[in-house]
Parts: C-alpha cells; sequence; structure tokens
C-alpha cells in the first residue's frame, strides 16, 4: 500500500456519489477537503465516525473544511446509511476499488484472528490548493471531528 506523501498534491480524481452524481477533487479548489475512508456503511465504528462528523459538520463548514466519505459499498448502501443517520454529507461509492488504491488503503487487515483485505480507515486531509497536509491514520470514530480541525491546525 503506496500512500500518498503530506506536502505532496494529493491524487486528484473523479467519482461517484450516493446519488449518481460524480465528485472531483478539482471542485474542492480553495476548500479544505476532508477525504474520509472507512470499511463498511452500517458498521457500529463506520456509524459512529459518520454521526460525529454530521453532528459537528456545521462547525466544520464554518472552517472552510468539506467532509466527503469513501467506501467501496454501492450508492444504493450509501443511500439507505445516509438517509438512516441523517447525514448531512456525500459519500463515494468506489466499488470498484479506484480511490481506494489510489489513496493506499486497500490492503491486509486482520480482524478477530482473521487476515483479508480491506478497507484501512483512514482520513486524508486536503488544503485549498490541493496539497496534503495530514494523513490520519489512527481515527477515533467518536472524536473525528476534533482530529480533523487538529490536523488542519484549527
Amino acid at each position: 500500500m503506496n500512500k500518498p506523501i503530506v506536502g505532496k498534491p494529493a491524487p486528484k480524481f473523479t467519482a461517484t456519489l450516493e446519488d449518481g452524481s460524480e465528485i472531483s477533487l478539482s471542485e474542492f479548489s480553495g476548500k479544505k477537503l476532508a477525504l474520509y475512508f472507512y470499511p463498511k456503511d452500517e458498521t457500529p465504528t463506520c456509524t459512529d465516525q459518520a454521526c460525529n462528523i454530521r453532528d459537528n459538520f456545521a462547525d466544520l463548514l464554518a472552517n472552510n473544511i468539506h467532509v466527503v466519505g469513501v467506501s467501496a459499498d454501492d450508492a444504493k448502501s450509501h443511500t439507505k446509511f445516509i438517509a438512516k443517520h441523517n447525514l448531512n454529507f456525500s459519500l463515494i461509492a468506489d466499488v470498484d476499488h479506484t480511490l481506494l488504491n489510489m489513496y493506499g488503503v486497500w490492503g491486509p487487515k486482520k480482524f478477530m484472528g482473521k487476515e483479508f483485505d480491506g478497507i484501512h480507515r483512514t482520513t486524508f486531509l486536503i488544503d485549498e490548493n490541493g496539497v496534503l497536509v495530514d494523513i490520519i491514520e489512527k481515527v477515533k470514530a467518536k472524536e473525528h471531528n476534533q482530529q480533523i480541525k487538529k490536523g488542519f491546525e484549527i
């Protein structure tokens, strides 16, 4: 897994959101972006993480920080996840693992003694110029908004 490098431009992407529309990194020019990768919709920790961002989204936006989540779940799963938890931000459906591989978050994992390939929960903080300023690899789901602000030095 080769992750992008802090201080270098973030990998450019165009991807599909839960509603079928496309989103690109270029849309965030002049804005800060927290691009967060998570394993699976509706799992306990992923839900805690998404709800923490939801509950603090206005504060993040007030600091010019936009948030987009990414997992390998399909658009239908994302739509249900957003509706069930009243999420106020978009989710990328990276079913073919394009972004997961581009950002180096897909790879071997261990859980309950079993090894398998999966998504490593990671958040990439990208500044207004498209430069990667921080990578959060030890995500605290219930405090993620604070980690994002700290990573952007806010």
